[in-house]
């Protein structure tokens, strides 16, 4: 990356390779040593959660490997930050951090469940237009969608992690015959502790289970392949993915 990274402006948020546990406990110090970060700037107290504007776009970076919890620093700079944008200079909102909330494959299927189950409602009552995700080596783009229900008023989702790596790429989708994980193997013990928050559904066509039987209606469209992807902010209403 190095060649890369020393001549491209770039922004960067935590993943799982970077935990990185090291004596006295601790952890994502390559991460936080290497990059340089508009915290401050931006209120934030910590290199795992910050924010910036880009052009039109003001660019929420989450850290789904810190406490997410209401009760905890992270969210309430958040509702600061939120509360601070001013969509008339920054008409587009955008978020991304690492795991993805909405992805079908079968690698991580529901694995950051309990940070959408905290912060969910708040990015939707502030109009986030777009999130971004990584952690699935593969791509996903969804519908507008809050809750696991199509929502004209809810975020598109795009799982770009198909940018290349050793692990391969993901396949199998969760809603294919045989390939929904085991509801208690999905918590990653680096996310909150490992607790467990993926409940079964509730109402929708997959009430009473943990997976559905086809590709959800939340998902516009899945590819396994490796690639990359241009965002391209067209006009206040409009941009191209």
């Amino acid at each position: 990356m190095q060649p890369v990274i020393s001549n491209v402006p770039i922004m960067v948020i935590q993943g799982n390779h970077e935990f990185e546990e090291q004596i006295h406990n601790k952890t994502f110090v390559s991460y936080s040593s290497r990059f340089a970060f508009p915290s401050e700037e931006s209120g934030s107290v910590s290199t795992m959660y910050y924010s910036f504007n880009a052009g039109g776009i003001h660019f929420i970076m989450l850290g789904a490997y810190t406490s997410f919890l209401k009760s905890g620093d992270q969210y309430k700079w958040l509702e600061k930050d939120l509360a601070s944008v001013d969509r008339e200079v920054t008409p587009w909102l955008v978020a991304t951090w690492h795991p993805p909330w909405y992805s079908t494959y079968k690698a991580h299927y529901r694995e950051a469940e309990c940070m959408r189950v905290e912060m969910e409602d708040l990015l939707y009552q502030y109009g986030v237009d777009i999130v971004f995700n990584g952690h699935v080596h593969a791509y996903e783009r969804s519908n507008r969608v809050y809750n696991y229900t199509l929502d004209p008023c809810g975020p598109v989702y795009i799982t770009i992690g198909d940018g290349g790596n050793r692990e391969d790429m993901a396949i199998p989708h969760a809603d294919e015959p045989g390939n929904c994980p085991n509801p208690t193997s999905t918590p990653d013990k680096i996310i909150n502790g490992g607790k467990f928050c993926g409940f079964n559904f509730t109402s929708g066509p997959a009430k009473g289970q943990f997976c559905w039987d086809r590709q959800p209606d939340y998902s516009a469209i899945r590819e396994s392949s490796f690639g990359h992807g241009i965002l391209e902010v067209i006009s206040i209403s409009r941009a191209l993915k």
